[in-house]
């Protein structure tokens, strides 16, 4: 039996694909996932399964998603080992004084060439910084999220992957909520 983290892009924002974790869990129990667990409601999904590929655990969820629910939504697979890459390799946490607040990660579908940040012009986003990091674009926001235009739909645009952005707190709970079912 392995354990999987989904992470649903783009459910219970704004009042928009509005999916209640109970019915997730109630969905995805159906299928023959065990071990359901959701954590707040923007789409953190562990499940266990016998299941060996993540792209195929992947695909069943956003599968059944859709068929439940209506809603054509990205799904993206993290392991463990992500997770912990976020604390162990996140640059911007060598700032002694970085406001925890106003960091995010974004986690993506296909690894990114390590070339690709000087391929693009990121002039525009200062003074918030990215950093990334194979699947995990880390972001230090200036002031918040909701003032910045490197969000998903940018990241989406300009380098062709599925992404789905988590703040640093919600990161934190995850690993610690991995590492207790492990």
């Amino acid at each position: 039996m392995r354990t999987y983290l989904a992470l649903l892009r783009g459910i219970n924002v704004s009042g928009h694909k509005m999916i209640k974790m109970d019915a997730l869990k109630k969905a995805l129990e159906g299928i023959g996932f065990t071990q359901v667990v959701t954590y707040i409601q923007s789409g953190n999904v562990f499940v266990d399964t016998d299941e060996e590929s993540p792209s195929k655990v992947g695909f069943l969820i956003k599968q059944e998603i859709f068929k439940q629910f209506g809603h054509d939504v990205p799904v993206i697979m993290v392991a463990i080992e992500e997770l912990q890459a976020c604390l162990d390799r996140n640059l911007f946490l060598q700032d002694t004084e970085v406001d925890l607040k106003k960091l995010y990660v974004s986690f993506i579908s296909a690894e990114l060439p390590e070339n690709m940040i000087t391929q693009l012009n990121l002039n525009f986003i200062k003074p918030d910084e990215i950093q990334l990091d194979g699947k995990r674009i880390y972001l230090k926001y200036d002031t918040s999220p909701a003032k910045t235009r490197l969000d998903n739909k940018w990241i989406e645009k300009n380098m062709n992957v599925m992404s789905t952005t988590r703040n640093w707190n919600t990161v934190n709970v995850l690993l610690k909520m991995f590492q207790d079912k492990s």
